[in-house]
């Protein structure tokens, strides 16, 4: 089980009698500002709950680390609650609650909502028509009256107003149980936020509805070339074959999709999305007795309804095992699930949380020690995912070179019967805890964490049992050995659902075919005067904060090399890094010793005790090798970090040579190569990479097989014990004062008198695209993927500003000129975007990155727009307003805190400057204007020559087709990889 908050495990009072729940952690009662809510005693979030007059849900969490706010607004209705003939439409809904009401998105209502009513007529007959040639002239007719719609409408407002007030991360998703609307604002934004979204619900206008309709047809293409999704559906079906966790797809079946009807989406938003259905959740820095008042006053205005609840029948018990396959191009792998008690039933809940962590934990499971210790598969993992009505146990495997899904089975289902057995130490569950204990201390400096964990237990129930979860860290150790095993015995059987995802071509996979769409108006320029009202509004200032790298890093002298050092303040956690310029460029058997590290045993622990050691001590080291870095990481209890020093410098010093170990690792590295050669995002990386940097690049320098074979394991444990002999910078964040820190490394941590000359480094150099080129992978898809890609200049520090700017205002979100074009007004893609990428080091140039992802027959569409885009760029001065308001809010509200300060100094050093650039770029905003941003786009993307990389199957895409966009180059997988 994994112990993130967002699977959160409740439980409640009368299956569950705990010392924890029932004394420490209990429901109280307070008045503050003229409201009452409820909160748990000794609770870290301090979370308070409100239930206003009309019943809507409002949970509060205060931190005031960084001036910003996490919010999320939920009703508790997803795919569960779809009609059976209408599957996909709370998802349909999730999107069309984007698309504004009659203030906002609308340049005149009276005018366009003639044109909606009867946009939705059509639907409606549409949705009847079954004769073919009749529902392609009702479509013809939807298509032109959705166009003169089109005209009264503003595209993308509702982002455009969460844009300019400095929101980040807009978006939903919509699950089985559950639609969330996510934002994380400004804290002087509550406002501006509360009346746009009071509005957003009060009564959402359906409008540009058949070019989203096209959008949410590519995201279900999308899906049907996702092999891990067609496994999750197929496992979810065999699993629940009443329920409508398993027979009714969230994004919905192809003909549903086909057959859209809005008046049923609009019965459906008028049943769920009513105040005693739905809750707002924000965790940030506010006051929440202003908050709640200001939520009660904004959504006063909804009136409460019955909800009708979706209560299936109980699914019939699985009485031998239901084995199904999934064919694709993908990697193979394996899936076992068993359906277990409901997250509601906490006293199963508890017992399974802390079995699935005896199995797997990531140190010192079951499968940890027994599976991923030994190499025995590729790699193995358990896991709950916890639902109202039932919760599912999985254990997944991946098969290593020469090894068949069906011994990966075996292997699996082996532990199962160690645990059933009870060989296993009972102590394993006091090291959970611990464990547990620092997830959570981990999980509360982050505001989405908090808010996702308390939207959470709002949708499986109502958040009445807070409690339970907030002492559920505490309960897991009251959980017995014999309760786990006869627990396992009890529900772990042949009562299991097994899918096999075998590699092959999938012969039922049905597309989603593309209508013929009419581009639309997007109107980018137009501003209804609500959205002018809420500009205006006011809002307290935030004065941005920018790094004094001499003030706010402090630095030492350990021996010849230097402890650059942040206080840490908050808690009882620290991390320790020792870190090295020297990477795979410098020695392609440094990520390869990194690896091999995890499977050496020392004269005084085998391998697996090391595992359990760190693990009892609740902390963790990694040694990870990137191109031009290689980083130690020790972390966890500041308690505890002696033994954690201590124990690593041990095992670097010491770790033995183990041949077996090396040759399981080598098997496993040639599957994971091979897995990669099937991957279509791994594919499309290096297509990219070869692209950026030619035939040689960092994507494909990798070790060849000859070399792999060559490599010994004397020769890769000799790397391990050098390299603390290399120059490396120590860096600490933790609780201790400078000196005591310093003290303690130097006392723990041996540095040489004399650091050993780094390897020199394999030099890669962009290329210079003269003339456009297009390199080809296929890849059995029914997708294409496009991106474009152009070397620019060097690096200039003096440009951050406007690169920024353009980047905003061009291509990078959803109310960017290449978003509201691509997929608004021509419905041609689900997912696009462009922007101008800034390197990382100032001898590096700039690329010039665009994407694409449309199905095969809209590829010719799709590049024809892009390019219209990159060789011209539309005018939209007030557009360009709000992504200049959006920088300066987001400049203003970022706080660099923790370690994230050191690594910001590292990483403007790698840039040669020695300021916080933040402060040029935000001193630099009010100074530009449209003028520049145009003569940057026309200086470095207009008419120039790209790089066109696409990944399709050359089934669907024609080779003609390709040559129309410049030189043909088919890439093998050979020259992508490097092997």
């Amino acid at each position: 089980m994994s112990l993130k908050r967002v699977v959160l495990l409740f439980l409640f009072a009368c299956s569950l009698k705990t010392a924890g729940a029932q004394g420490k952690y209990q429901w109280k009662e307070a008045t503050s500002g003229g409201y009452t809510y409820k909160y748990i005693s000794n609770d870290p979030m301090k979370a308070r709950f409100y239930t206003l007059k009309n019943g809507l849900t409002v949970i509060l969490s205060v931190n005031k680390k960084d001036p910003r706010i996490q919010t999320l607004i939920g009703t508790r209705a997803g795919s569960d609650n779809d009609p059976k003939d209408h599957t996909g439409l709370a998802h349909y809904l999730e999107h069309l609650l984007f698309k504004g009401t009659q203030q906002f998105g609308s340049l005149d209502w009276a005018k366009e909502k003639p044109l909606i009513d009867q946009v939705s007529d059509l639907y409606d007959k549409y949705n009847k028509t079954v004769d073919p040639a009749a529902r392609k002239a009702v479509y013809r007719e939807i298509d032109s009256v959705s166009g003169l719609a089109a005209k009264f409408a503003i595209a993308n407002e509702y982002d455009k107003m969460m844009s300019g007030m400095g929101a980040q991360g807009t978006n939903a998703h919509t699950w089985v149980e559950e639609t969330i609307y996510e934002e994380d604002i400004p804290s002087n934004a509550i406002d501006k936020y509360l009346t746009v979204q009071a509005e957003r619900f009060r009564d959402p206008v359906f409008r540009l509805f058949h070019t989203e309709l096209e959008a949410v047809y590519e995201e279900k293409n999308r899906g049907l070339d996702n092999d891990g999704r067609k496994v999750y559906e197929t496992m979810l079906a065999a699993l629940f074959p009443t329920h409508n966790y398993g027979q009714q797809s969230t994004i919905g079946t192809v003909e549903h999709l086909k057959n859209p009807n809005l008046k049923a989406i609009r019965q459906f938003y008028n049943e769920y999305y009513v105040p005693n259905n739905m809750a707002v959740v924000m965790a940030g820095d506010f006051d929440p007795d202003y908050v709640i008042k200001s939520i009660d006053d904004k959504f006063s205005y909804m009136k409460t309804k019955p909800v009708k609840e979706y209560k299936p029948a109980p699914e019939a018990p699985i009485k031998a095992p239901i084995v199904k396959e999934v064919f694709g191009p993908d990697a193979e792998s394996v899936d076992i699930v068993f359906r277990m008690p409901g997250a509601l039933d906490t006293k199963s809940n508890l017992v399974l949380g802390v079995m699935s962590a005896i199995l797997e934990n990531g140190k010192a499971g079951l499968l940890d020690l027994n599976i991923n210790k030994q190499q025995k598969v590729l790699n193995a993992n358990a896991g709950v995912m916890g639902l109202k009505d039932y919760s599912i146990f999985s254990l997944s495997g991946k098969a290593k070179q020469g090894q068949t899904l069906e011994d990966v089975k075996v292997l699996l289902l082996g532990q199962l019967d160690i645990l059933k057995k009870g060989d296993f130490d009972e102590s394993l569950v006091k090291a959970i805890v611990n464990n547990a204990k620092l997830s959570e201390l981990q999980g509360l400096e982050s505001n989405n964490n908090r808010a996702t964990a308390l939207m959470d237990g709002f949708i499986k129930s109502r958040g009445q049992n807070w409690a339970y979860d907030v002492a559920y860290v505490d309960d897991m150790g009251t959980v017995t050995k014999k309760q786990l095993v006869d627990y396992a015995n009890k529900y772990l059987q042949d009562n299991y659902v097994i899918v096999y995802k075998r590699k092959g071509e999938d012969k039922n996979i049905q597309k989603v075919e593309k209508p013929s769409i009419t581009p639309v108006e997007v109107n980018r320029e137009a501003q209804s005067s609500f959205l002018q009202k809420v500009a205006a509004m006011p809002a307290t200032p935030v004065k941005p904060q920018w790094l004094d790298y001499e003030k706010d890093i402090q630095k030492t002298s350990l021996g010849n090399t230097d402890m650059m050092y942040v206080q840490n303040k908050d808690n009882g956690l620290f991390r320790l890094y020792y870190r090295f310029d020297m990477g795979s460029w410098n020695d392609k058997k440094l990520p390869l010793a990194a690896q091999y590290l995890q499977f050496l045993s020392t004269d005084k622990y085998t391998s697996e005790q090391i595992s359990k050691e760190f693990y009892n001590i609740a902390c963790n080291f990694s040694v990870a090798a990137t191109s031009e870095n290689t980083t130690i990481t020790i972390s966890g209890l500041q308690e505890n970090f002696d033994k954690a020093v201590t124990l690593f410098e041990h095992i670097i010093a010491n770790c033995k040579p183990n041949e077996e170990a090396l040759a399981a690792l080598k098997g496993r590295l040639l599957k994971a190569r091979t897995d990669s050669k099937l991957n279509k995002s791994a594919i499309m990386k290096g297509v990219m990479n070869y692209a950026m940097y030619g035939a040689k690049n960092p994507f494909n320098n990798q070790l060849s097989q000859s070399d792999l074979d060559g490599i010994t394991a004397a020769e890769l444990t000799n790397i391990l014990h050098e390299l603390p002999t290399y120059k490396h910078t120590v860096i600490y964040w933790g609780p201790e004062s400078l000196t005591t820190a310093a003290a303690e490394v130097k006392k723990l941590h041996t540095i040489p008198a004399s650091f050993k000359a780094v390897p020199a480094a394999v030099k890669f150099v962009k290329d210079d695209q003269q003339k456009n080129q297009v390199l080809f992978a296929d890849y059995d898809m029914v997708q294409t993927e496009v991106n474009w890609l152009r070397n620019s200049d060097v690096y200039d520090p003096a440009k951050t500003g406007i690169v920024s700017l353009f980047n905003s205002y061009f291509g990078g979100g959803m109310g960017s000129v290449v978003f509201q074009t691509i997929r608004e007004s021509k419905a041609l893609a689900y997912s696009t975007y462009a922007f101008y990428a800034s390197p990382d080091k100032k001898a590096d140039r700039y690329s010039i990155m665009a994407y694409v992802g449309s199905q095969a027959d809209k590829m010719p569409d799709a590049i024809v727009g892009m390019n219209e885009l990159l060789n011209d760029m539309p005018r939209a001065d007030k557009l360009l307003e709000t992504a200049k308001e959006g920088m300066k809010q987001d400049i203003e509200t970022e706080r660099i805190t923790n370690d994230g300060i050191i690594f910001s100094y590292l990483a403007a050093q790698k840039l040669g400057l020695n300021t916080d650039i933040r402060k040029q770029v935000y001193e630099s905003i009010d100074k530009m204007n449209f003028d520049e941003v145009k003569k940057f786009h026309d200086q470095y993307l207009a008419n120039k020559p790209y790089t066109y990389c696409i990944v399709a199957s050359e089934k669907k895409v024609p080779a003609d087709e390709l040559k129309k966009y410049g030189e043909v180059k088919k890439l093998s997988l050979e020259e992508i990889f490097g092997y």
